[in-house]
């Protein structure tokens, strides 16, 4: 059986559609480095950019990690290469309580708040919390019970699909889907950042050909990267690692976007859905004087008695200020009878 996901989601106050604006995630994710008024200037920074939602990341390191897994390769380059991945991420919590302060603070900024759940535990709490989606990492992917889990509390996902293969895809799409089709699926190259030659935003194109989904781009390349592109090519969610100052310490800080880059990202989506257009073939209003002026129409080459009919030698196509006959009708007067006469550049009209 084909799987079919739904093809309008609400998250907020905005709709996910075919037809809907990209929806434009501004990924904080750990680099507010556990400072709770860096996290607010990050949103701050979100809403100023123009985003539709600001994303940080949930997680209880003690249920998330074992205590001696080594950090991924881009951490080591990022961070402090002899430290544990549990002890990284065990600075980097962020507690209920600073979670609740968040949401509310994104409250009054009138943008929406989200977060990625890294374990069960996260998971119910957000939920509680009345967090309006989900955003599963691509960690999670092939954790096909915590996707059950997640699918479960009935609120959309977008489901990020770096470092898998398209049969682990369909897999957790298909673990996903009986229980909850409110679903967006996210190309995804996990690694920070990513060579230029590493984002594949064909992918897009791809999910959007075997899955009856909702697509979008999850941006690890650098600067503005590949975002713009991904949006032209059906991408309906897009989301991009950002930081006040790449300067700062954390894992993800180097790979992430300046303000002024995440600002000029927002900007160039926007000019690329204005590109796009609605896909409907017809005049633009200012094509419709244009068309007047310079298509043409049917008048006679020379003389042309009443009766007489009209052919090819008779008649020809100039322009007329959008007056007489399209010359698209061409093949419609040739072999009917003139009802009157025309004199050389007479428009000639239906009678």
């Amino acid at each position: 059986m084909k799987m079919r996901f739904a093809k309008e989601i609400r998250i907020g106050n905005k709709i996910i559609s075919e037809n809907s604006p990209v929806f434009i995630i501004a990924e904080a994710g750990v680099n507010h480095n556990g400072d709770m008024s860096l996290a607010k200037q990050m949103i701050d920074t979100a809403v100023d950019a123009g985003v539709d939602a600001v994303k940080f990341q949930s997680f209880k390191t003690d249920k998330l990690i074992l205590k001696n897994v080594t950090k991924a390769p881009y951490q080591k380059k990022t961070s402090d290469s002899q430290e544990s991945q549990y002890n990284m991420l065990k600075h980097l919590e962020i507690s209920k309580y600073q979670t609740l302060e968040l949401i509310d603070y994104c409250r009054k900024k009138n943008i929406i708040f989200l977060s990625t759940p890294f374990e069960n535990d996260s998971l119910d709490e957000l939920d509680s919390m009345g967090v309006e989606a989900f955003k599963i990492a691509a960690t999670d992917l092939t954790n096909i019970q915590f996707l059950r889990q997640a699918a479960g509390k009935g609120k959309p996902i977008i489901l990020s699909a770096g470092m898998c293969y398209m049969e682990e895809v369909k897999k957790a799409l298909e673990a996903v889907h009986t229980i909850n089709r409110q679903v967006v699926l996210l190309q995804c190259t996990a690694n920070y950042p990513i060579c230029d030659e590493e984002a594949n935003i064909k992918v897009v194109q791809t999910f959007q050909k075997y899955f009856d989904i909702l697509t979008g781009y999850s941006d690890h390349s650098q600067g503005v990267g590949a975002s713009p592109y991904a949006a032209a090519l059906g991408a309906k969610v897009i989301e991009k690692h950002f930081t006040i100052d790449k300067t700062l310490s954390g894992p993800d800080q180097k790979a992430s976007v300046t303000p002024e880059e995440l600002k000029k990202l927002v900007q160039d989506i926007r000019r690329v859905e204005k590109y796009l257009g609605t896909g409907e073939k017809m005049p633009t209003c200012s094509e419709q004087m244009t068309r007047k002026s310079l298509q043409k129409c049917l008048v006679a080459s020379g003389c042309i008695q009443a009766g007489e009919v009209f052919q090819s030698h008779n008649i020809v196509a100039k322009r007329t200020d959008g007056l007489g006959i399209s010359a698209l009708y061409y093949d419609n007067v040739i072999g009917t009878q003139a009802k009157r006469t025309y004199n050389e550049d007479d428009i000639i009209v239906w009678e």
